[in-house]
């Protein structure tokens, strides 16, 4: 679609469990600093994730939480506010993942990222689409993404 990206995967940016405390004692984490600016460089997010027992991941929930602290003289959720975001998953699931989305979704929009509608996918265990057409989808989530946010920025 045109757009330059970025592609994370949350076990490369260990994280402590988010404590207030600790934050006071420590301040905050290395990693989430690094993911912090990495978000605020980015202007949206596509997000794949998969749905535990009917709701978003912790690894995920965690990393919302210490990315979204406030550090120096930035403004609250400096990481998240005013970027837009498309959300997708996968689930051995009924659902397919739906019910996971729908509270990522919530503390998104929380933290002032616009969600775009969502999208349901299928994959295979290798991590590769089973329909041609939800391949076609994607990339078009994709494509609808990159253009909400040239209208933006």
């Amino acid at each position: 679609a045109g757009a330059h990206v970025t592609v994370i995967d949350l076990r490369d940016y260990p994280l402590p469990l988010f404590d207030q405390d600790v934050e006071v004692q420590e301040g905050i984490p290395a990693n989430a600093v690094k993911l912090k600016e990495l978000f605020r460089s980015h202007h949206g997010f596509l997000i794949a994730c998969p749905e535990y027992n009917a709701s978003i991941t912790p690894l995920l929930k965690n990393l919302i939480d210490w990315v979204s602290r406030k550090t120096k003289d930035e403004p609250l959720m400096a990481a998240f506010n005013g970027k837009a975001a498309a959300l997708m998953a996968a689930s051995p699931g009924a659902s397919g993942g739906l019910r996971g989305l729908g509270h990522v979704r919530e503390i998104l929009d929380y933290t002032g990222v616009v969600v775009l509608p969502k999208a349901h996918e299928a994959f295979n265990p290798d991590g590769t689409l089973k329909d041609p057409g939800q391949h076609a989808s994607i990339r078009h989530l994709g494509l609808e993404l990159v253009q909400f946010l040239a209208k933006t920025v």
